[in-house]
């Protein structure tokens, strides 16, 4: 048989989770190549024999997307299979338009041919767009799983942006872990408040070897989806989190659509800086295209440690990476602290930036005049590091979810913003944790009397 040549355009993410569940031991396709973008440095290496299988002995390269056209044409690709997330559908099709003018016929997975299946109950959050809220989501779902005295293993999406063997399953239950595994800036700002909160996490490459290992230790798997990206475990309650400052998003983007559509649960959050006119809007998208699901109303207060570094100063302000490049957020919560301890101005970074950080700017120019947290590899922090000390500034403040002065040197006073999920009346998260947290106490009496 005659097998199908194949290519996997990916970020190092939902493309090697798609290869692993539908491809990898499938006699009937070839993968000749992953492509790669979104990501700086993710491209020119391979995926480790290791982790291919018995059908790709040598591994198989990972390539920059730029070069998908002409990959299609020398490798003589059959079916190009698009496995990323966060993107408006207009870039969709532009990407179909060009895979089928090469001669390739283009495909999209849908959720249920790559979700694994649990033997423990998994809760899934994801989300409309990336930087609506999973993270704050995530941890008061898992905070209120262990009051209840429910063991919680978080799974998040995957960032396995270095070696890829050694990233097969990572487990993370201390900050040391942190370390141990090489993160990223962008990992840890994931990773960080999850551990500190007390809740293990697990993420990496192979989500099958990281199911098994986390629902050995956990009563509930919580699906922590990062990018918009759908869950790669099937969920018993899907929760997505939906974004009334970008209304609209919800209907235009892949796969937040899908997201919207699957969903139990809908969190409308940021209700306390959003204007009425777009919450209304927000919730009749929700139920034009999902009529079944609980509408939660919610708000991400933030605190600071140090407003009087912000009021009457010049700031420089740092938010979360991808919310302000692929997620094309303008503000975060850095923005919201200056704008509430009253900062004389926000100063503009882009005259002082070097290297890659310069590189970002020109890739995501909409950024404006906040500094995003970028730091995948060394260099990178390196450059985010100079970028930050050279900035004529009074004070910096930090709006990722991490301390930032853990992993770099800031030669100014530093501003922490933090922010957690608050509902806004009912029904609220309890109310839909109810009928699961109930299920799980029969369970466990159940096991009690054997």
């Amino acid at each position: 048989m005659k097998r199908i040549r194949t290519v996997i355009m990916g970020a190092a993410g939902r493309d090697f989770h798609n290869f692993n569940v539908v491809y990898r031991d499938n006699e009937a396709y070839e993968v000749v190549a992953f492509t790669a973008t979104q990501i700086p440095n993710i491209d020119d290496r391979r995926y480790p024999a290791s982790l291919a299988g018995r059908l790709y002995p040598k591994g198989i390269p990972i390539l920059a997307e730029a070069d998908l056209e002409q990959i299609i044409r020398d490798q003589k690709v059959t079916e190009v299979v698009f496995s990323y997330s966060d993107v408006p559908y207009n870039y969709l099709m532009d990407r179909c338009s060009l895979v089928n003018a090469a001669g390739a016929d283009f495909r999209v997975l849908s959720p249920a041919s790559t979700m694994l299946k649990s033997t423990k109950p998994v809760i899934a959050i994801c989300a409309i767009r990336t930087g609506a809220g999973k993270s704050q989501t995530t941890r008061r779902i898992a905070g209120m799983l262990r009051a209840a005295g429910l063991k919680v293993a978080a799974v998040r999406h995957p960032m396995p942006y270095g070696n890829l063997e050694k990233q097969r399953v990572q487990r993370y239950g201390t900050l040391r872990d942190l370390k141990k595994h090489d993160c990223t800036i962008e990992e840890i700002e994931e990773y960080e408040p999850h551990i500190v909160s007390g809740t293990i996490i697990y993420a990496g490459v192979d989500y099958g070897d990281i199911l098994a290992q986390a629902q050995a230790e956990a009563d509930v798997v919580l699906w922590d989806g990062g990018n918009n990206d759908t869950s790669f475990y099937k969920p018993d309650l899907l929760v997505v989190v939906a974004d009334p400052l970008r209304v609209g998003n919800e209907l235009l983007y892949y796969p937040g659509e899908t997201n919207l559509r699957m969903a139990d649960v809908v969190i409308i959050n940021k209700v306390d800086s959003a204007d009425l006119h777009a919450i209304n809007q927000l919730r009749a998208n929700i139920r034009r295209v999902n009529s079944r699901a609980v509408i939660i109303e919610a708000a991400s207060p933030i605190t600071v440690d140090h407003p009087e570094y912000i009021t009457g100063k010049r700031v420089l302000v740092v938010e979360d990476g991808p919310t302000l490049t692929h997620g094309e957020m303008k503000f975060g919560a850095g923005i919201v602290a200056a704008g509430k301890y009253s900062a004389a101005a926000v100063v503009d970074p882009r005259p002082y930036t070097i290297g890659s950080i310069t590189a970002t700017y020109r890739k995501y120019p909409g950024i404006g005049t906040l500094l995003p947290a970028m730091g995948y590899g060394d260099k990178q922090v390196k450059d985010l590091e100079t970028t930050i000390n050279r900035t004529p500034c009074d004070a910096v403040i930090i709006g990722t979810p991490i301390d930032l002065t853990r992993l770099i040197t800031i030669n100014k006073p530093t501003v922490r913003v933090g922010y957690e999920l608050q509902e806004i009346g009912k029904p609220d998260l309890m109310d839909v944790l109810k009928p699961f947290l109930r299920k799980k106490r029969q369970t466990r009496k159940r096991r009690v009397r054997k």
